[in-house]
């Protein structure tokens, strides 16, 4: 049972996760990095959406659909590319070197928070 002590560390280490992000963009005065926050923003959507779409049946479980593992695939394509678009500015000489390890670092702080928010407070189901 996770309780009031988790969702104030959970909040803390997010909020350092977007400070290091935003200081990522602020210090070296190349505000490129802030494109990733885009990315932190619609990457649980296509999950959230193909879940919704999915039809559930409750006498009858079929394991998971195509448009679920579709959502997972575009989820994931969306974190890596929240990963992977600092290392491919500064490869480009758009953003300094510690701007791209700022803004990696307060990535994935923010989607460590994340993760770590979903596995505590999930519903347990009942049978």
């Amino acid at each position: 049972m996770a309780g009031l002590k988790t969702i104030i560390v959970l909040s803390f280490i997010l909020a350092i996760g977007f400070l290091l992000v935003i200081l990522s963009s602020a210090l070296f005065k190349n505000y490129l990095t802030l494109l990733v926050v885009a990315t932190y923003v619609i990457a649980p959507v296509p999950n959230w959406l193909c879940g919704k779409a999915q039809s559930q049946d409750d006498f009858m479980d079929s394991g998971s659909s195509s448009i679920v593992e579709l959502g997972r695939f575009m989820t994931g394509f969306l974190v890596v590319m929240g990963i992977a678009l600092p290392v491919v500015l500064a490869h480009c000489d758009q953003i300094t070197i510690p701007a791209m390890a700022m803004s990696i670092i307060g990535g994935l702080l923010i989607y460590g928070t994340i993760i770590s928010f979903t596995m505590f407070f999930r519903e347990q189901e009942e049978f």
